[in-house]
């Protein structure tokens, strides 16, 4: 990689800007580094993040700035992804980050790490608020399944018994109706209920992606085009089949209703395989490998921005007939799984991304 900054023009101009105001404008914070681990560049975005200058950290060391996430999570020819991590900065405190190095084509050693600020909805410390919240609704849904759902049966058949009648027809049905409501809430309230371990097996994703497309498609996306972005290479994950079709379901009808009405509505089915990626699934637990991401995107207008970092949470929704109960269960069965869910809005223009994370079978 050479140290002179080239020239960048545009087709029909004169000069364009160079190489160092590119760079400067980014608004991600990036560092380059040489096969040395040495910082030969740092941009006005990683000055700001590190409080340091660029001038203080041309030449020095990457381990004399700041921690290195590859001392935990090895390198290999892929680079190095760590999501949520919290990095030491070697003059003191530290910075909570998706740290995500590149390795540059054609220029063997060299490397280019870009720092992104960890969403407050992905936080670790969240994920164990969210995993506190989900027990707590769990011991509301034995309590209230156990004291709710048994009369229910009563009263569905007192309701039929008095349809019988000549004037209570209208009154019957309302209260048929309501009954059924009712048990289908405390149905779905149940699987949170389910504490047994998921039968986790090696499985190709892809068979279980393209069925939940096919069923997506032929119910309540049927307005709705759904793409694919298919990683080829992607191993088999750990996982247990009916958690994962379950989950991804759920997404997509979830993104489907958020577009609903619009008339370019699109969702994406994305997968990659992340090299280097290690989350701790809770706190407590020690870092695990989880490089299966499968990602559901949409083109919708994405949650409410006061209710954005509270998606996880069970009866938190911003619809206003939800129950706040979907994402809360998609949570839990990928942390069943062993893995984490995200949201986030990504990308020009924003998109609205749901990212599973899920572990590697055993090679």
């Amino acid at each position: 990689m050479a140290h002179s900054r080239s020239r960048v023009t545009e087709p029909g101009a004169g000069s364009g800007p160079d190489f160092a105001d590119l760079f400067a404008a980014l608004p991600v914070a990036v560092l380059v580094v040489d096969p040395e681990s040495r910082i030969v560049h740092a941009n006005a975005e990683c000055e700001t993040m590190l409080n340091l200058s660029e001038r203080a950290m041309l030449g020095q060391p990457l381990a004399t700035v700041m921690q290195d996430p590859g001392a935990l999570n090895p390198r290999d020819n892929h680079g190095l992804s760590a999501f949520d991590a919290e990095i030491a900065l070697v003059r003191g405190g530290s910075v909570r980050v998706d740290y995500v190095e590149t390795l540059v084509v054609d220029h063997p050693g060299w490397r280019t790490i870009t720092l992104h600020h960890a969403a407050a909805s992905r936080r670790l410390g969240h994920s164990a608020d969210r995993a506190a919240a989900a027990r707590a609704a769990i011991g509301a849904a034995a309590m209230l399944a156990h004291e709710i759902k048994n009369p229910l049966s009563g009263i569905r058949g007192a309701a039929q018994l008095l349809s019988k009648g000549k004037s209570a027809g209208e009154l019957t049905t309302l209260i048929t109706t309501e009954v059924d409501r009712v048990a289908a809430l405390i149905d779905r309230m149940q699987d949170f209920t389910d504490t047994r371990p998921r039968n986790l097996v090696p499985e190709n994703v892809y068979p279980l992606l393209d069925h939940a497309r096919r069923v997506a498609l032929a119910g309540f996306a049927q307005n709705v085009k759904i793409e694919e972005r298919f990683d080829p290479s992607l191993p088999p994950a750990l996982l247990d089949r009916d958690s994962l079709l379950q989950v991804v379901l759920n997404l997509l009808k979830n993104a489907s209703e958020a577009m609903q009405g619009q008339e370019d509505a699109r969702i994406t089915l994305a997968t990659a395989y992340r090299h280097g990626m290690a989350i701790a699934p809770a706190a407590g637990r020690p870092r695990q490998p989880l490089p299966i991401e499968i990602c559901v995107i949409d083109n919708g207008p994405g949650a409410p921005p006061d209710i954005a970092d509270h998606l996880f949470d069970p009866f938190i929704s911003g619809k206003p007939e939800g129950q706040g109960l979907g994402l809360a269960l998609v949570d839990k069965l990928v942390r069943d799984m062993g893995g984490i869910v995200q949201y986030a809005r990504e990308g020009t223009p924003p998109m609205t991304v749901l990212r599973i994370m899920l572990p590697r079978a055993p090679q």
